[in-house]
């Protein structure tokens, strides 16, 4: 993996963390959509092989591997659509309770 990558990937994983500990709920959204798309990159940069054509080509060359790509893009469907899931729980929760912090939500302490 390119030392560029990885740095890029650690930077992406740690504000998805820093977001996930914040108090805002909706931020901590973001963050869980943050290491989502952290963990999906890093997948895809481990999986990735250098052959010598494309995954899905016709030639007679060794190619590289096309099951870390379609593993990521389900992935990141089913991320998306927890995530859209999640903002909508989200918006429920803030318009009942009229806040975005957790801590000010009598419900989730149950």
């Amino acid at each position: 993996m390119n030392m560029l990558t990885s740095i890029a990937i650690g930077i992406l994983f740690a504000a998805g963390i820093y977001q996930i500990l914040r108090r805002n709920v909706f931020r901590a959204a973001l963050g869980l959509a943050l290491v989502s798309n952290a963990v999906n990159l890093f997948l895809f940069s481990i999986g990735a092989y250098n052959g010598l054509a494309a995954a899905y080509s016709t030639a007679t060359v060794q190619v590289s591997d096309p099951l870390p790509q379609a593993l990521v893009l389900t992935a990141i469907v089913i991320s998306m659509g927890g995530f859209a899931f999640v903002l909508s729980l989200l918006y429920v929760i803030s318009t009942r309770y009229k806040t975005s912090d957790s801590d000010q939500v009598k419900g989730l302490k149950n």
